[in-house]
Order: C-alpha cells, then sequence, then structure tokens
C-alpha cells in the first residue's frame, strides 16, 4: 500500500542519476521508445507546432512526418534518461522549425529556439523533471548556437497548453515577458548569461 493513502505525499522520484540525450538520428530509437509508452503523447508526436502540409493526419502519419525531420538531421528536443529508462521529453528546436507561434513573431529574426512542449510520465510529475528539462534544454539551445531562447507557458491554473510549461518555472530561469500568443500563452524570452572576463 502507497503512504499516500495515509495522507502524506508520494516520495519523490531521485533524479541523481538523470542525464539527457539529444535527438538525433543515432538516439532517435530513444525518442521513438518513449512516445510509443502508455500514455505518452503519440496522438501528436509532437507535430502539433511543427510545418505540415496536412493539418489533420493520423498519429501513424504524424510520427512519419517526426521521424523524417530527425533523419533529415532537423534538430527537435531532447529527451531525459533515467537509470537506463527513458522518462521525459522537451522539443528545444530553431523557432524557423516551427509553424508560426505568435502574432508578434519577427520571421527575419535569427538564432531563436523555441520551447513548445514537455512531456513528463504521470507517474514522475511533481518530482523536479519538468524544471530539470527545461535547465538542459536550455543549456542545450545555447550550446548549439541560439541567440535567444523563446517560450509560450501558460499559468498553472490555464485549461489547456500545460503541455507547453507554466509560467513561474520559466521566470525562475529569467526568462521575461514581452506579450501575449492567444489568451492563455506567454511570450517569454531569455538571452545568454554574459560572460564576465577574469
Amino acid at each position: 500500500m502507497s503512504n499516500s493513502s495515509s495522507g502524506s505525499a508520494p516520495a519523490k522520484p531521485d533524479l541523481a542519476g538523470l542525464r539527457f540525450i539529444a535527438v538525433t538520428r543515432a538516439t532517435s530509437g530513444d525518442f521513438e521508445s518513449l512516445f510509443e509508452q502508455p500514455g505518452a503523447p503519440k496522438y501528436c508526436w509532437c507535430m502539433a507546432w511543427r510545418h505540415s502540409s496536412r493539418e489533420h493526419v493520423g498519429s501513424g502519419e504524424k510520427k512519419r512526418m517526426m521521424m523524417a525531420l530527425i533523419e533529415a538531421g532537423t534538430p527537435v528536443g531532447i529527451v531525459a534518461e533515467l537509470n537506463g529508462s527513458i522518462v521525459g521529453w522537451c522539443s528545444i528546436a530553431p523557432r524557423e522549425t516551427y509553424r508560426k507561434l505568435s502574432k508578434q513573431q519577427d520571421d527575419s529574426e535569427t538564432g531563436v529556439w523555441s520551447i513548445v512542449c514537455f512531456y513528463v510520465p504521470r507517474s514522475l510529475r511533481g518530482g523536479g523533471l519538468a524544471s530539470a528539462l527545461l535547465d538542459a534544454a536550455i543549456e542545450h539551445a545555447f550550446a548549439n548556437g541560439a541567440q535567444v531562447v523563446e517560450a509560450y507557458p501558460v499559468d498553472e491554473a490555464a485549461p489547456s497548453y500545460r503541455f507547453m510549461g507554466f509560467r513561474d518555472m520559466f521566470a525562475a530561469r529569467g526568462f521575461r515577458e514581452i506579450g501575449m500568443a492567444g489568451s492563455r500563452r506567454h511570450v517569454m524570452r531569455l538571452d545568454p548569461a554574459p560572460v564576465t572576463m577574469v
């Protein structure tokens, strides 16, 4: 019987062995295995915000389109590995690889990477995995040439778009709000930390 039945909070997962892997041709199997797990968002294969010639396609076609992006070498995101199992996902990629994400978006701007999705299995939610994924996604973007990281999170009370993350998690890392995308999504940006000379 779990401790939660006695009124105490469930134990938080031990994330000490957590590591993050960029999804590439070589690691596409990790991404695929995560999305094939029960409860994973295989209905969309994280294609909701990506360019597609057809809006309404089935999950099999969405998987094919995502795997084609990976095979072509297009950055799509990172996965989290814990104790040999793939346990989380963050979609972080150059903004031009997505469709338009906000009305104020300036498509002539270069070097912007966007975070549009997190997936953490229900059993691991509330234990800090989403925050760890965010930190790793920021590091990944700047290490790969991003000039700015942009995100579109919602308030915790929002009834939709919760997969895009919560505003407070981004604000705690120095993201500043620059506008809204629709009625719920906050457009937030993070510039790289300045390099201090010793």
